[in-house]
């Protein structure tokens, strides 16, 4: 089995090297990628291809796995690469777009000649103990992804057609992120009022399941911010004319904010909550 893999995040590579792990090859582009996804892809194994026609013509699977603004972007990267390679390949989109979105990455795929599996990614990277994220996967083609089964991957179907799993997805995620980011904004709040350690106390006290999950999630908030961004919006889009659309394009902002801290490695700017969530 061969599989192709962009880009070598931390989702990417972790499962770029479950794969290798189970006995598939794995190549990647690292063009427009810097040195840390370079580190990742060796670390995993997967092989670096710089020609996109190298990069797909002898590939089974492509697995497009990357910020939500990347999604189409690279399709469109990839599509007369695609069309110079005999049919055959799947094109697997995995990243948190809206079913429009979706449709969009698929049409592009398929007038290349491409077969097209929409795909929502549901958990962390795989990890050495076996523990690893769901991948729902949707469309004609979806069946075709249930081979990478064999390969340590944890694929589901879901009816409804090409969006199905990116709905799933972003649901799930509007659920989980987006009470990450209400919880970031109540934290600032609860900070500036002076009343952080008794909301802390009470959390502990009525909501311990609910605290605890906040106190595993918010710690990793800052590394991931960046990629939420597109999240929180592509949930915006997916929820269209619904007023809770609105909160979603705060919580957009809100992972700006911290992107943008993190970046500048201004840890300072993130002691309240650090105060509020510590263990």
């Amino acid at each position: 089995m061969k599989i192709a893999i962009i880009a070598a995040g931390e989702m990417g590579s972790a499962i770029g090297a479950r794969l290798r792990q189970r006995g598939a090859d794995v190549t990647t582009s690292l063009r427009g990628r810097g040195a840390a996804s370079a580190q990742r892809a060796q670390r995993a194994g997967m092989e670096a291809v710089d020609d996109d026609d190298a990069l797909v013509s002898a590939a089974d699977f492509l697995l497009s796995i990357l910020p939500p603004v990347e999604a189409v972007p690279l399709a469109e990267r990839l599509a007369p690469a695609l069309a110079r390679r005999a049919p055959g390949l799947v094109y697997v989109d995995c990243n948190a777009v809206a079913p429009e979105t979706a449709h969009r990455v698929g049409a592009i795929a398929a007038a290349a000649g491409a077969r097209f599996v929409d795909v929502g990614i549901i958990g962390g990277p795989p990890r050495a103990d076996g523990h690893g994220p769901h991948l729902y996967a949707a469309g004609e083609a979806a069946g075709a992804l249930m081979a990478l089964g064999d390969f340590g991957l944890d694929v589901r179907l879901v009816e409804g057609g090409i969006g199905a799993a990116s709905a799933l997805k972003l649901s799930y995620a509007a659920l989980t992120k987006g009470l990450s980011a209400i919880a970031i904004g109540v934290a600032r709040a609860a900070a500036a009022g002076a009343c952080a350690e008794a909301l802390r106390a009470e959390f502990l006290e009525s909501q311990p399941l609910l605290f605890q999950w906040l106190q595993r999630q918010i710690p990793t908030v800052d590394r991931k911010a960046y990629r939420w961004v597109g999240e929180m919006e592509e949930i915006a889009r997916f929820l269209g004319p619904d007023a809770t659309a609105d909160m979603f394009a705060g919580a957009a902002g809100v992972y700006r904010g911290i992107a943008t801290r993190h970046a500048a490695q201004d840890a300072a700017g993130l002691g309240f909550l650090a105060d509020l969530f510590r263990r």
